[in-house]
């Protein structure tokens, strides 16, 4: 809505929010390590689908390789434990990654029914 605010029109709006969504994920802490974040902050990423999403895209694309990888100070380090040591993605856990976004959706689509059911039957 800010945007909008910002903008002259909303197809305007449109326009400019990729580049200012894109933007706001970026340092938003979505992108950064899990590892990286503070203890006290963990709850906020451990609940945010986007966070699981990054983590089972990752995982189930390149967690079982085992290339090296050039790590500045470290030399060739396998990608599988680069990914376990330094972001926290760990190949094994990419069922529960899977259960996670099942869960979301379910809870989405009960919230999402519950709150039509409740704005549909709501007296006049």
């Amino acid at each position: 809505m800010m945007l909008v605010a910002l903008t002259p029109s909303y197809q305007i709006a449109a326009i400019v929010m990729s580049f200012f969504l894109s933007f706001w994920n970026l340092f938003s802490g979505f992108l950064i390590s899990r590892t990286e974040i503070p203890i006290w902050w963990r709850w906020y990423y451990w609940g945010s689908p986007v966070a699981w999403t990054i983590y089972g895209l990752v995982t189930s694309q390149v967690g079982d390789r085992t290339d090296p990888v050039e790590v500045p100070g470290l030399g060739d380090v396998p990608l599988k434990d680069y990914l376990k040591s330094f972001l926290g993605f760990e190949h094994d856990f990419l069922g529960a990654v899977a259960a996670a976004h099942v869960a979301w959706a379910v809870l989405f689509c009960f919230v999402f029914a519950y709150g039509i059911k409740y704005l549909n039957f709501q007296k006049r």
